[in-house]
């Protein structure tokens, strides 16, 4: 396998790093509500201007599947999103990155539970270490402190955003819906929007001002665009589980970029916390065998 095949998916992944640095850059600078929503308008046209066509054709192939979309649309696009703008106003970029580490021991979960597959022993013990390692990060260094106080803010909120986007991860690989990668994100982001706009205009958000262009810029064009494009053709030439494994440099780039535009501090506990979760999310990923082996049948 050639080193430059794995360019492409890493740029993706940076770039995902590098949004949600932006989302602690929006805090103070655009509401929550209007960046969700100018952020998948922008995507929206722009993916319509250049598949519009094609999918309007597809319509009568398209329509029963519309249902499928909209809950698409609305785990990726709404939740998950709105969930994150909101959880960057009240904890780190830090903090943020180590929990969307997170996601594939909840796909993984979800699987388990969703689609009936065999838990595996690293699922298992992966799972447990993980969740040690959120302990000790979301109690800066005390877990005793979570029973007293609980998690602050928005690191609950992160972890509800990334337990939906993992369902919608698993949604997707279970319902297997007969369209395009970009065919299906163009439909669920405009099966998104309606309630986009609808939480927008609900919030009374303030006009979009000169400082908040640049974030919806980033956030609409390289987070929506650019990076599903580099993903895509990093699945088509790694493979699935090569390019998925990439998925782990992400807490790894968005620290470093935190610290470097952010100036946030890397505390001894965060380090900690995060190689913990981190070797937890490996664990699951590699040690696969099931918790449980199909009996043998006796030879008759």
């Amino acid at each position: 396998m050639q080193l430059r095949h794995y360019f492409p998916p890493l740029i993706a992944v940076l770039i995902w790093a590098a949004n949600t640095v932006v989302s602690k850059l929006a805090v103070g600078v655009i509401d929550p509500a209007a960046i969700s929503f100018y952020r998948w308008l922008l995507a929206g046209v722009l993916l319509a201007l250049v598949f519009g066509r094609p999918v309007w054709r597809l319509r009568a192939q398209v329509r029963p599947y519309l249902p499928k979309l909209f809950v698409l649309g609305l785990l990726g696009m709404v939740v998950y999103q709105c969930l994150g703008y909101l959880a960057a106003q009240t904890t780190s970029a830090t903090n943020m990155g180590i929990l969307v580490s997170m996601m594939p021991l909840l796909a993984l979960g979800l699987s388990v539970l969703l689609l009936g597959e065999a838990a595996t022993a690293g699922g298992v013990g992966g799972g447990l270490l993980s969740l040690a390692g959120l302990a000790y990060l979301l109690s800066h260094g005390d877990p005793a402190s979570l029973l007293r106080h609980g998690v602050v803010a928005g690191d609950g909120l992160m972890l509800l955003a990334c337990l939906s986007y993992a369902t919608y991860g698993v949604l997707i690989k279970r319902w297997k819906i007969p369209l395009s990668n970009w065919h299906s994100l163009l439909l669920q982001i405009w099966c998104a929007l309606p309630v986009l706009l609808l939480y927008y205009l609900s919030h009374s958000a303030p006009p979009l001002t000169p400082a908040g262009v640049p974030l919806v810029l980033f956030a609409g064009l390289p987070a929506s665009m650019l990076a599903p494009y580099l993903w895509m053709r990093g699945l088509a030439r790694l493979g699935a589980s090569r390019a998925t494994t990439l998925m782990n440099m992400l807490p790894v780039f968005t620290v470093a970029i935190a610290l470097l535009f952010l100036g946030e501090t890397l505390h001894v506990y965060d380090a900690i916390g995060g190689a913990v979760t981190l070797l937890g999310v490996l664990l699951a990923q590699c040690w696969k065998r099931p918790l449980r082996r199909p009996a043998v049948l006796p030879a008759v």
